[in-house]
């Protein structure tokens, strides 16, 4: 019996018990019970045993710290637990982290947020592979945060996620936070690693990967290669009720990654990365009226993309200061597709003849005329709105960061980026018995859109100690962007109103500057108390959208301030309890509109926000071989303004929630290993993650409105481990319970009806390792 969710009543209150329970456990049973262990065996609680939580070193900060000395909201989930978890994607993690949450909309297509801070345009949260940023394909409405990929996730060194905005440091898009990817560089052992999947969705095919690494040095002490690549197959579990097509959403993705490392000279090295990967899949959406993982698509919707993504690094130690030179490009060639049926179908109405073939809804269509009519309707029935495009982003930034821990630590540098794209919004013909988009492509309508955003930046950040146990720290960021978008239509359709149209440039440009302000505490070793306010943004641009008026055509940059609050505790050297209170404020809000006829969607900007929060994290060794943790998060999201402005009313008003926001989510782990022979370990780890409910709309009682979320994931995964965890074996069961539950949903008046992006299915399988 599949479940849908769970029931809503009292959801807040158990998340709430949950939080305060295991929060007790840490901060009051924990330690005790840690003394009493090492009591008992002779010794002290070896430090950094709580979940590695506090012995994890990141450089989020631009030098090496720990988490627990990092005075910043900031979670780091190393490479072992990612694979411990059986975590791939970026969409996977997500649940270990308080206040991130991940739209996944499909392959490709994820938005990511942290802290509430979500909306359509630029992305909120910037996303780093090693230093470099990654940015999301532009697509036709400037959404570039509504398409963010992400690549593989296998020999990793460690995630880091920054929460709360990272303006100064990171820049543009890092409004909400930051995520950094670290992969393992090369290194000058030989070592390799090879790793293979296979698991059984219910209702659905088969599923498989195989993922392997090798590194080499080249040169002794000097320079080593490492090379990675992998091959996976997710199960389609969609059925296509109305092509008669079972499991369409089968996922297939093959790529690879090489790293080179070079010790050029004493203190000058040098580490490049080439990643490629190749993504093949169908639609994932469902139309749960029609049943649980059922869709109606008359299409067969396409998503194709090839990803590149190369970075350099030169970093010279200076003595007094490390000089880094970061350069990156990355290029996304992508084809995806909507059914555009529906749409065309809801035109097929004697009043729309009237509009269409005498110019007046008051001069209505003879007999003849509305034949013709339906004809021609009919004629262009099924047709899928087809997004090819292609989206290149070079970057640069120079930065110097002093070294060690002096008095005064400071990092200055500058930053470059020039972002282009071209995507082509046409509308294709399609096979009536397959669905499949006829080859080669027949189009009946054709956009055609180039745009390009150039951002430069210079910035500052200094911590001065009066004394070791605090740090005063002041940020500084000068931004100037322009962009520019040039648009024209050389196919045009008559039924939407669509001419051709000769290349029209819209341009915008913006500067301004972000500020930092952090304060901290360390009374002893074990302990920190911080506070920070600081700035973020992300930029504004220019819409290309047929029909719309001149005063609608630029939108701005939106900015916000975030408060907030936080402590550190490393509790008997075995548990780690870390919390953050905040406030952001944040205005000039982009938000969605739509032209009357529904046809085409547009940014403008209106409105402002609040957004308060509570964050925890906790991990415990209570016993040897045993860890829990647990992550999780209350948000209070509210529009402080109604979305009014000179130029657009959107529906949202002061008070309502924001869209897309659970109030609660939380996860709670368990990770057990014991010995069971001289050179194998039994190894157990159980998932619990719970997703609160939140709506589609600002209005919550709107017809269009669809509440998601409200429902627990459970996986469990078990099995032996030799050779100190260099070999493996596990079952897992994903989904325990299989639960049904939507993950977002939408029910927009131009679409088909009532649709949902949904949890797998519950999948079972085996794992197996093997690192040499």
């Amino acid at each position: 019996m599949r479940i849908f969710g769970i029931p809503s009543d009292g959801a807040p209150r158990r998340a709430l018990s949950l939080t305060i329970a295991l929060a007790l456990t840490c901060g009051v049973s924990a330690p005790a019970l840690a003394q009493g262990i090492a009591d008992a065996e002779g010794g002290e609680a070896p430090a950094g045993d709580a979940a590695q939580g506090n012995s994890i070193v990141v450089t989020a900060m631009r030098r090496a710290s720990t988490v627990q000395e990092t005075p910043i909201a900031i979670t780091a989930i190393t490479g072992e637990t990612l694979t411990n978890a059986g975590v791939t994607n970026i969409t996977e993690y997500a649940k270990f982290v308080p206040s991130l949450r991940i739209q996944d909309n499909g392959p490709g297509s994820r938005r990511v947020s942290l802290r509430g801070v979500i909306a359509p345009g630029e992305p909120t949260v910037g996303t780093y592979y090693n230093d470099v940023p990654a940015t999301g394909s532009v697509g036709p409405s400037n959404d570039a945060a509504g398409r963010t990929g992400d690549f593989t996730l296998f020999d990793i060194e460690r995630v880091e996620v920054l929460r709360g905005p990272q303006g100064t440091l990171y820049g543009a898009s890092s409004m909400g936070g930051a995520i950094r990817v670290i992969f393992n560089r090369a290194s000058y052992e030989y070592e390799g690693a090879v790793e293979a999947q296979l698991g059984f969705v219910e209702g659905g095919d088969p599923a498989y990967f195989v993922n392997g690494m090798v590194n080499v040095p080249l040169v002794e002490d000097k320079l080593a290669v490492r090379f990675v690549a992998y091959q996976h197959e997710s199960a389609g579990w969609i059925d296509n009720q109305f092509l008669g097509i079972k499991n369409i959403n089968d996922l297939n993705v093959t790529g690879g990654r090489l790293s080179v490392h070079w010790d050029i000279a004493p203190g000058l090295t040098l580490d490049t990365m080439s990643m490629y990967e190749e993504t093949q899949s169908f639609g994932t959406t469902v139309n749960p009226d029609l049943g649980e993982y059922v869709t109606a698509d008359q299409v067969l919707l396409p998503y194709d993309d090839k990803a590149q993504f190369h970075s350099a690094t030169l970093e010279y130690d200076l003595g007094f200061a490390t000089l880094a030179a970061v350069g990156g490009y990355q290029k996304r060639v992508s084809e995806y597709a909507a059914d555009d049926s529906y749409y065309i179908g809801r035109q097929r109405t004697p009043q729309r003849c009237a509009t269409y073939t005498n110019g007046s809804a008051s001069a209505p269509c003879s007999a003849d005329q509305l034949a013709g009519f339906y004809s021609y309707i009919d004629g262009l029935i099924p047709a899928a709105i087809y997004y090819p495009g292609t989206n290149e982003d070079l970057t640069g930034e120079l930065r110097l960061s002093s070294n060690g821990l002096n008095m005064l630590d400071w990092t200055v540098g500058v930053f470059y980026q020039d972002r282009s794209s071209h995507v082509e919004p046409s509308d294709a013909r399609a096979d009536a018995e397959t669905g499949a988009i006829i080859r080669p492509v027949q189009l009946f309508y054709r956009r055609q859109l180039d745009d390009t955003l150039k951002q430069t930046a210079a910035f500052g950040e200094v911590t001065f100690h009066p004394v070791p146990e605090i740090g005063l720290t002041a940020g500084l960021r000068y931004y100037d962007y322009d962009k520019r978008v040039v648009g024209w239509t050389d196919i045009p359709w008559s039924l939407i109103s669509a001419i051709e149209r000769p290349p029209t440039t819209v341009d915008a440009s913006e500067n301004g500057t972000l500020l930092k302000f952090n304060a901290s505490w360390e009374p002893n070793p074990d302990t920190l108390f911080y506070a920070t306010a600081a700035q973020g943004y992300r930029p504004g641009g220019a819409n290309q959208v047929i029909g719309l008026p001149d005063d609608l055509t630029p939108y701005e940059a939106d900015t916000l301030w975030n408060y907030e609050v936080g402590a550190k505790f490393t509790l008997g050297g075995r548990t780690t309890l870390n919390m953050a209170a905040f406030q952001i404020d944040w205005d000039n809000i982009q938000v969605r509109g739509r032209t009357p006829d529904g046809a085409f969607s547009f940014l403008s900007n209106a409105g402002a926000a609040r957004i308060r929060g509570l964050e925890l994290e906790a991990a415990t060794r209570p016993v040897m071989g045993l860890t829990l943790t647990l992550a999780g998060n209350y948000l209070d999201a509210k529009l402080t303004e109604d979305q009014v402005s000179d130029v657009i009313t959107a529906p949202g008003q002061s008070g309502d929630r924001l869209a897309d926001i659970p109030r609660w989510n939380g996860t709670l782990s368990a990770e057990y290993t014991t010995p069971v022979s001289s050179d194998a370990d039994f190894f157990a780890r159980a998932d619990v993650n719970y997703v609160g409910p939140s709506n589609s709309e600002l209005v919550a009682d709107s017809p269009l409105n669809v509440v998601s979320g409200d429902y627990s994931l459970t996986n469990l995964r078990v099995g032996v481990e030799w050779g100190g965890g260099d070999t493996g074996a596990y079952l897992f069961v994903q989904n325990l319970f299989d639960a049904f539950a939507l993950t977002r949903g939408t029910n927009a008046a131009y679409a088909n009806g009532f649709r949902a992006n949904v949890t797998t299915p519950r999948t079972i399988g085996v794992n197996v390792r093997r690192n040499f």
